[in-house]
C-alpha cells in the first residue's frame, strides 16, 4: 500500500475543480502534513471562500477536522484501502489521540 500522505493527497485532489458558482482548490503544507480543499465563489453577488475539507496526518493517523462535502473523504479513503481505524473524524466528535 502506498504511504498515507500520497493516498490522502490523491483522493483530495479529486475534489478540486470548477464548481457551479466558483472553483475548488487543493492546497497543502508538506512540512506539517496538512491538506485542504478550499472553495472560492460568488453567492448573492458577493465573493466568499470556505474550507470544504481539512485533513492532516499525525503519527500515522489521518485526522479529518472538517468535511462539508456530499461525498465524505472518509469513504474515499476507505475505498482506497485505508483502514477505518487509521481515520479520525474530529468534526464528528471522534477523539483525536495523536500520541
Amino acid at each position: 500500500m502506498a504511504d498515507l500522505k500520497s493516498i490522502v493527497e490523491h483522493e483530495m485532489r479529486e475534489y478540486a475543480g470548477e464548481g457551479i458558482n466558483g472553483q475548488t482548490y487543493f492546497t497543502h503544507d508538506d512540512q506539517n502534513n496538512v491538506m485542504t480543499i478550499v472553495f472560492s465563489g460568488i453567492a448573492n453577488g458577493k465573493s466568499f471562500s470556505t474550507i470544504s475539507i481539512f485533513a492532516r496526518i499525525v503519527n500515522d493517523m489521518i485526522i479529518i477536522d472538517e468535511d462539508k462535502t456530499n461525498k465524505p473523504l472518509v469513504d474515499a479513503l476507505v475505498q482506497s484501502g485505508i483502514p477505518r481505524e487509521k481515520i479520525v473524524l474530529s468534526y464528528a466528535g471522534e477523539s483525536v489521540q495523536t500520541v
